[in-house]
């Protein structure tokens, strides 16, 4: 499986973006999907997941009620709401696909990782 992320950018504090995880590949059903960020300085942390069904969610504290996971199968495509975005937010965020239904918050989990895209958030 190959992962594209995009749709990172500029935006003011408070503002939204979308982040978009298109998956080449075969069988990207098979998969639970994770984004990940990173800050300059700073280690790789677990912002949210989701199973290979949808059925389930999982949130860092830090982005609860603010962001949004979600999948589309037939699209091959995984989604990172954001909304209320804080200068803390700003970051390089990946997107993973693993084929495993647990620990979705570890990033040893996943077996496959995109490039990264760059958000910035402007205060």
């Amino acid at each position: 499986v190959q992962l594209q992320a995009s749709g990172g950018g500029l935006v003011q504090a408070g503002g939204s973006l979308r982040l978009s995880c298109a998956a080449s590949g075969r069988s990207f059903s098979r998969y639970a999907m994770g984004w990940f960020r990173q800050a300059p300085g700073k280690e790789r942390e677990f912002v949210a997941a989701i199973t290979w069904d949808g059925g389930s969610l999982y949130y860092a504290d830090s982005v609860k009620g603010r962001f949004t996971i979600s999948r589309d199968n037939a699209m091959n495509t995984a989604y990172l709401q954001m909304n209320g975005l804080k200068p803390e937010d700003a970051a390089v965020y990946y997107c993973a696909a693993g084929v495993t239904y647990n620990s979705l918050w570890y990033d040893s989990t996943y077996d496959y990782w995109g490039q990264g895209t760059q958000v910035t958030v402007s205060s």
